[in-house]
């Protein structure tokens, strides 16, 4: 599926407070913990969990948290399909971040280890 102009602006003006709650609902459905979800977004933004609460308080977009952010270098080894978009073939940098925290997130409620959603060279 192809992103369009209107897709990335959607995602640059959405709100992480928004989503943030999702997150946590959809993988404490599956037995996962909100800690495990802060190290995730800390792996990928180097946020910890202080940092991801100031953010969230100041209803920051997704603009603003991944340009706050330092992203992990090996944050390019994730890959596949998310949401009907495949990863790696987003061209848009901030709707592929976005992205890629959307599949670290789908992962972590999937049960996978988390060793393998942090991604190893």
């Amino acid at each position: 599926m192809k992103t369009t102009p209107e897709h990335h602006e959607r995602i640059a003006n959405m709100t992480f407070s928004s989503v943030f709650p999702h997150y946590i609902t959809k993988i404490e459905k599956k037995g996962r913990t909100q800690d495990e979800l802060y190290e995730v977004i800390e792996w990928l933004t180097g946020f910890d969990k202080t940092k991801v609460q100031a953010l969230i308080d100041k209803k920051a977009t997704f603009k603003t948290f991944f340009e706050k952010a330092t992203l992990h270098p090996n944050a390019q080894l994730i890959k596949g399909v998310i949401c009907g978009y495949r990863i790696e073939e987003i061209e848009n940098p901030l709707t592929q971040q976005t992205r890629y925290l959307d599949k670290l997130v789908d992962e972590l409620a999937k049960g996978k280890k988390m060793s393998k959603i942090l991604r190893e060279a």
